[in-house]
This record gives structure tokens, C-alpha cells and sequence, in this order.
């Protein structure tokens, strides 16, 4: 029987996706399902949501609750972790706005910049007491995580505990599948394709059409114009989400319907996206919102209405949704799973893992997004080729992910100074150790570590 480990799962969004997710698999059957959180009532709450859904479903799968890890954690064959500390959102105002009082022109502020330094000092300490239960528990167990800052997460995590097997998962990769399709005019298994990069800040490096081998990369580059720059953005969702208040579910695998959605702002939240196609020739992933929190010029670049909207789309949505478990499919994890039990060997699109020589010229200990063949020991990543301009850019991140763990590891208040000093995204160097007592006095108790 297979065991899973749900850390975080008093959020209704993840634990009743994540059950909903495990619940379509024909592998998993019979498994037994724990849930913790360190808010016992509200995974509680998740609990009564699973239990009348497995009944009304005959499934079966055993679930229950229980507050202590460690003890939840024995026997587990997967541990799935997204969690977050404190108010999420009053706390993320802190991450962006503050830095800006300081005279750095920051893109979003969650994954990448000094918002992405301050997210991570506070959220790794507590990913790191779970992983060291893991160790002491389960140290065979497969641990997936959804938390963000998720590269300097899975970096930090893999110098703690080089051993363990620590994959990052994101569903960012999903919005390149799910566009690839009509702006090619292809059916979905018609068309494969590669991206390689860090997570939220990956180029589709490579795309052919199956049925004939054929590159299919100059046809992106043609048709790009046409198809995303009247494609609807956070701008226009946002504005058609109050107009008939109802929200657009807009994140996972599956395809959406933006068909209502007029009078779209040319290139809405995909400025930035545009440069880097054009100047660069490969195609983001993602948005500006999250692909230009790495790069030093993105402020310039990019579209901050749409990031705004974005922003405030995204917050409305998370407070109003009333999620519910629907047996289907949205994230990847699962089938990593089933691949993981059947040995398998298929290759998944994206995992956050080690580099290991997977980008050439990027140090091992850098966790990447690279695509990965998954067997009956694990993932294991392709080899990838990226361009020189995009590994470039790449490389400017080497500093600041190594310093962010250094800072976590030693608990150092003057190496997040240094942290900031060697972002690309910091061009200012007056007032930086004020910014961080700054930062380290509001976002009390959560950075009290750092001396």
C-alpha cells in the first residue's frame, strides 16, 4: 500500500486539488492518505470535504488527519509540500512594495528580486524542520514541493539535505502547452516540445511536429504576433471576472475559455515576453509577472498594468473561491508518482532538480526546470541545450541563489546584505542594510533568525 503525506493540507486550494488529482489514479488505489497542517482544524475542514467525497464515490483510499509529522510521516512513499507563513498576501505587499521605498524598481516581488529574497528567508527555515523529519522519518520517501521562491527553495533544500530526493513542481509549463496547440494549429500529440531554464524564468528551446519530424520553431516565431498579441490578459480576465463575477480558473493543465473576452490591450502582460522573442529569439513560458523578476531591464519592459491585475486577480480569486475535489487531473505530480510505482520511464515536462551538468555552464548545485525521464529510482533530467543570450541571462541568477541559501544556512543578517548586493535586480547600494533591519522588524517573527 502506497502511503502519501499532504503538508499544508488545511488549504482548501491545495488539499482538495491534490486529493482531487489522486483520486483519478488507478495506481494509487487503495492508498493511505495523511494530512497535516499546523492549523489541525482547518485540515479538519479538508478532511470532512474527503471523506464524503470518497463515499459518495466508493472510492478507495484511507485518509486522516494527524497534527503530529513525524508520526505521519512513517512508512510515507511521497510527501507533497505548499505551505506559506503568516498573512500570505499582507506580507507579499511587504516583499514588493518595500524594497521599492528604497529605490529598486522590482517586477512583482514573489520569486525573484528582493521580494523572492525575502519570501525565501522566510518560508525555507520551515520547508527545512519538515525535510529534516523527513530524514529522520522517511528518508526513502519522494518529496515534491509547490512552495514558492521554488528554485531557491529546491537550491537551499539540496545543500541541507544533498541526499534527499527533493523535486520542485510548478504548473507554469502548462500555459506553454496548452498555447502551443492553436497558434500551430495542430492537434495537442501532434506536437513536442522542450523548455529548459529556472523555474518561472524558462524558453521553450526546442519544438517539432511529430508526424513528420519536421522543427516547428520557425512557425512559432511567425505565427507569435498574431496569436498573443490578441490573446486576453490578467487586464482583461480581471475586468470580465467583475463584470459577471464569476472568476476564471486559470492555472493547470486543462484548456480555458477566453472566447467572451473583448477589447484585449495589444500584448496584454506579455511586453517583456515580446522583447525576449524578438531580441532573443526563443519564446517565454510565462508572463511578464513572473519571468521579469529576474531580469535587471524588466522594469523598463514590462506591462505593469497587467502585472497589477494580475496581482489583484489573483488575490480576489484565492479569497472567493469555494473549492471542491473534482476526480481530474491538474498537476503533474501524480503522474510522477505513477511513474515513479510502475517504473514507467516517460518523460515529464518539467521538475525542479539539481543541475547536475543538465544546462551546460550553470554550477551542479543550482536547482533548474529541465524535462526528466521518470523510473522506478526517481527523475532524472535531459540534457538541454539553450541559447547563449537566454543562458546569459540565466547566469546572473548564480549569485543570488547562492548567497540566499548561504544567508538561510548561517542564519546571517550581513550575508542577505550580500544577497542583495550581488542581485542583478538591486542597482542602488545606499540605504541596503537599512532595507533589510527594515524588512527584518515588519516581517517579525519570521526573520528573527537572522543576526
Amino acid at each position: 500500500m502506497t502511503k502519501i503525506v499532504l503538508v499544508g493540507a488545511g488549504s482548501l486550494q491545495f488539499g482538495t486539488g491534490m486529493l482531487g488529482d489522486i483520486f483519478t489514479s488507478s495506481v494509487l488505489k487503495g492508498s493511505e492518505i495523511i494530512l497535516n497542517d499546523i492549523n489541525e482544524a482547518a485540515a479538519q475542514r479538508t478532511l470532512k470535504v474527503a471523506q464524503d467525497f470518497i463515499a459518495q464515490n466508493n472510492l478507495d483510499f484511507s485518509i486522516s488527519v494527524d497534527s503530529d509529522l513525524r508520526n505521519g510521516l512513517k512508512g510515507a512513499d511521497f510527501v507533497v509540500i505548499s505551505i506559506e507563513v503568516g498573512d500570505r498576501f499582507a506580507l507579499w505587499d511587504m516583499d514588493w512594495r518595500i524594497p521599492q521605498q528604497y529605490g529598486i524598481g522590482q517586477v512583482y516581488g514573489e520569486n525573484g528580486g528582493p521580494g523572492g529574497l525575502f519570501h525565501s528567508l522566510r518560508i525555507i527555515p520551515p520547508i527545512l524542520e519538515i525535510c529534516q523529519k523527513v530524514v529522520d522519518v522517511a528518508p526513502n520517501a519522494t518529496v515534491f514541493n509547490y512552495s514558492n521562491p521554488m528554485s531557491r527553495i529546491c537550491t537551499t533544500v539540496h545543500r541541507k539535505f544533498p541526499e534527499l530526493k527533493f523535486i520542485g513542481m510548478c504548473h507554469e509549463i502548462a500555459s506553454l502547452e496548452r498555447h502551443l496547440p492553436p497558434m500551430l494549429e495542430q492537434p495537442r500529440d501532434n506536437i513536442k516540445y522542450r523548455a529548459a531554464g529556472l523555474n518561472h524564468f524558462s524558453v521553450l528551446t526546442d519544438v517539432t511536429y511529430v508526424d513528420s519530424g519536421k522543427d516547428a520553431y520557425p512557425d512559432v516565431r511567425t505565427k507569435s504576433e498574431a496569436y498573443f498579441s490578441q490573446m486576453p490578459g490578467y487586464s482583461e480576465i480581471l475586468t470580465a471576472s467583475r463584470t459577471t463575477g464569476k472568476a476564471v480558473e486559470t492555472e493547470g493543465w486543462m484548456d480555458i475559455d477566453l472566447s467572451h473576452i473583448n477589447d484585449v490591450r495589444p500584448w496584454s502582460d506579455r511586453w517583456l515576453f515580446r522583447d525576449i522573442l524578438e531580441r532573443f529569439g526563443y519564446l517565454p513560458i510565462t508572463y511578464d509577472s513572473h519571468f521579469g523578476e529576474y531580469i535587471q531591464w524588466a522594469h523598463d519592459a514590462s506591462d505593469h498594468r497587467g502585472i497589477l491585475d494580475f496581482y489583484t486577480y489573483y488575490r480576489n480569486y484565492l479569497g472567493k473561491v469555494t473549492p471542491t475535489i473534482k476526480a481530474e487531473l491538474h498537476e503533474r505530480v501524480v503522474p510522477i508518482m505513477d511513474g515513479i510505482l510502475t517504473d514507467s520511464g516517460y518523460e515529464e515536462a518539467a521538475v525542479n532538480i539539481p543541475n547536475k551538468g543538465y544546462i551546460k555552464d550553470l554550477p551542479d548545485w543550482i536547482a533548474v526546470e529541465v524535462p526528466a525521464i521518470v523510473t522506478k529510482d526517481g527523475v532524472k533530467g535531459i540534457n538541454m541545450t539553450v541559447p547563449s543570450g537566454i543562458k546569459g541571462l540565466l547566469t546572473n541568477q548564480i549569485g543570488i541563489h547562492d548567497m540566499t541559501a548561504e544567508a538561510i544556512l548561517n542564519q546571517s543578517r550581513d550575508l542577505v546584505i550580500q544577497a542583495l548586493l550581488v542581485d542583478p535586480i538591486v542597482t542602488v547600494s545606499k540605504g541596503i542594510p537599512e532595507l533589510v533591519d527594515h524588512m527584518i522588524a515588519e516581517q517579525s517573527p519570521w526573520l528573527d533568525y537572522l543576526k
